[in-house]
Formats: C-alpha cells, sequence, structure tokens
C-alpha cells in the first residue's frame, strides 16, 4: 500500500468555497458497498435511507475562535496564532507564524494579555503560556479558523458550526454534520430514527496530507474523544433491537471504534474518554460502524484513508471520479456522501 494509492486529480472550481443555504440543500451520493453502486439525491432526502431504529451518532464539537494576532515584545513584529489544544488553563499547543519565535519571547495579543513561547514542538508548534485563562478574550477577539482552501471570507461564522455544536474544543468544524438542520433533525426523530451525541474535538493535522511513502509510516495526530454512558447505552440498545449504527463523519468513527476497542462482552460499547490515535487503513475491521456520512476529503489523507478503508479503495476512488464528472462539491462547503 502506497501513499499515491489515494491520489486523485480534483479541478479547482469543484472545491466549495461557499456553504448553500439551506443547509440540507447539498447533493447526496449514495454509495452501496456491497454492489458499488451510484445514486443521486439530495441531503434533505436523508429519511428515504433510513430504517426505524437506526441510530446517527454526531459529534457535538464546537470550533472555537482560536485565530489570534499578536506582537513581539520589545520589536513588535506581528505574529499569527493558532490554538489547537489547551493543556492548562492558561496553557496552550498553538501553530505560530513568525520569524524566531524561540522559548522566552514575550508576546502582546492585539488588545489582549501577555503570552510567553514556552517550548518547540514538532514544526512550527509551539507551547504558549499566556498571563491569565483566554476563553474570555477569545470570544470577543478571536477569529473563527477557516480551512486552508476556503478563500472565500465567511458573512456568518455560525454556517462553520453544525447547528448542535454545544462543547467547545475544535480547530475544525466536523463538517459531514454541517448539511443537518433543525427541520431535518426532528423529521428524522419523527420517523423513528434515533441519535447519540459524542464529541471528538477536530484538530488541524485533518487537513495535512500523508507524506510518507507509505501511509503505514504515517504518525496519526491525536485528538481527545468522549463516548458518553447515555451514547453508549443508545447506541447498544439500537444494535440488540436490529437497527444501524451511522456514524456521522470520520470524527463519529474514529470515536466509536476507540470506545469499541475497550469494551466488555457482552456489550459493544462503553462509556469512554481519553485521547485517541486510531488511524483507520484499508485492511481495518470496523467493529461498530454500519454506515457512514462524510463529505469528500482530500486525495492523500488519512481521511480518505478511512472512507477507503470502510468502503473499499477502487469503490472510493470511482465515487470521487463519478462526482467531479457529476459537478459535486468538495470539501468542508461541498456535497455529501451516504456509504451503506
Amino acid at each position: 500500500m502506497q501513499t499515491t494509492d489515494f491520489d486523485y486529480d480534483l479541478p479547482v472550481e469543484r472545491i466549495a468555497q461557499t456553504p448553500l443555504e439551506p443547509r440540507d440543500a447539498s447533493r447526496l451520493l449514495v454509495l452501496d458497498r456491497k454492489t458499488g453502486s451510484l445514486s443521486q439525491d439530495h441531503f434533505y432526502q436523508l429519511g428515504d435511507y433510513l430504517r426505524p431504529g437506526d441510530i446517527l451518532v454526531m459529534n457535538e464539537t464546537r470550533v472555537i475562535p482560536a485565530r489570534l494576532f499578536a506582537h513581539k515584545i520589545p520589536s513588535g513584529g506581528r505574529v499569527e496564532l493558532l490554538l489547537l489544544r489547551r493543556i492548562t488553563d492558561t496553557t496552550w499547543e498553538a501553530l505560530v507564524g513568525g520569524k524566531r519565535l524561540k522559548p522566552g519571547r514575550h508576546l502582546l495579543l492585539e488588545d489582549g494579555p501577555e503570552a510567553e513561547i514556552t517550548a518547540l514542538l514538532d514544526g512550527p508548534n509551539r507551547t504558549v503560556q499566556f498571563a491569565i485563562p483566554i476563553e474570555d478574550y477569545l470570544r470577543e477577539k478571536g477569529h473563527t479558523p477557516l480551512p486552508p482552501y476556503i478563500h472565500t471570507p465567511l458573512s456568518n461564522p455560525e454556517r462553520y458550526q453544525t447547528v448542535y455544536a454545544r462543547q467547545p474544543g475544535s480547530a475544525a468544524a466536523p463538517t459531514a454534520g454541517l448539511h443537518f438542520t433543525p427541520r431535518l433533525i426532528a423529521q428524522l426523530e419523527q420517523q423513528g430514527v434515533k441519535f447519540a451525541w459524542i464529541v471528538l474535538h477536530v484538530g488541524l493535522d485533518t487537513f495535512a496530507p500523508v507524506t510518507e511513502e507509505s501511509p503505514e509510516m504515517h504518525k496519526i495526530h491525536t485528538e481527545w474523544c468522549h463516548v458518553p454512558h447515555l451514547a453508549a447505552e443508545a447506541i447498544n440498545q439500537a444494535r440488540r433491537l436490529g437497527g444501524r449504527v451511522i456514524a456521522v463523519g470520520t470524527t463519529s468513527v474514529r470515536s466509536l471504534e476507540s470506545a469499541a476497542r475497550v469494551a466488555h462482552p457482552p456489550h459493544v460499547l462503553e462509556e469512554y474518554s481519553g485521547n485517541t490515535d486510531l488511524f483507520i487503513l484499508p485492511g481495518y475491521r470496523f467493529s461498530l460502524v454500519d454506515a457512514l456520512i462524510t463529505n469528500f476529503h482530500l486525495p492523500r489523507s488519512t481521511l480518505i484513508m478511512l472512507v477507503s478503508a470502510f468502503a473499499g479503495r477502487e469503490r472510493i476512488l470511482n465515487a470521487y471520479q463519478y462526482a467531479i464528472e457529476e459537478k459535486f462539491r468538495f470539501y468542508s462547503f461541498g456535497d455529501a456522501m451516504l456509504i451503506v
């Protein structure tokens, strides 16, 4: 298996720059894993493919306004920070843009407190110690980070949040969930579809391509996830009654499969909280997930490798080529796939 096995050519005009309105107006490409057949629909017709007793697993993480600007002390040179992970109340891991940003360098946030670079991490990542907890500052002065392939400013930052985002902590949105509306959720509930709510805080490494020749050599990013007791119980019950477990997004897949690895029979799932570095490649045997709602992912990314493990690499690449020819919209603000 080579990283180039997960490559494909995408015309730049297929990268969605703005979200559709309403959210569920996006197109839906349906892939049957058994037959390889493809069909088209719209996301608001999702209920046509679900059965009473199926359970949708939703990641309710919320993107924090983690993009900040600061100035070096005493030179005044401008610095950009993108907070990735909170370590303590005042210490964060951050992606830092600027020169000569070594441990001991002091910064002054624009209209905010001082900070100090305290440690070098991989590449441009640094540990940053702030003079005070900065959650209030983030709410007032922080900017919502967008993926690097989106070049159009977002007029409403809430469009880069799911309608059910409740738990702040992500540097990027779980984009498969962006297609849901309150109306669609209510419609599915009336149809007898169940919901389970989990959390995985998404890191920016989600967008990083695999650079090693072999994917097995790639070091997967670690992300924090939580599968609550109520979610585990709902999923176990759905499974007992014959319902399908349908992950909304790759983040839900990683959370569920991470939790399933430590479950004790007869349960297929138990409460789980902690970091996950689960890297799902073709050949992985899924323990829990029966179907997947997802967006179209970047070439050579860990995410296209995950969906290839779920549906088969050739079928995924064939589906992507079909989607390109049919002018589907790709990536975070793009259209959706349902893999059954």
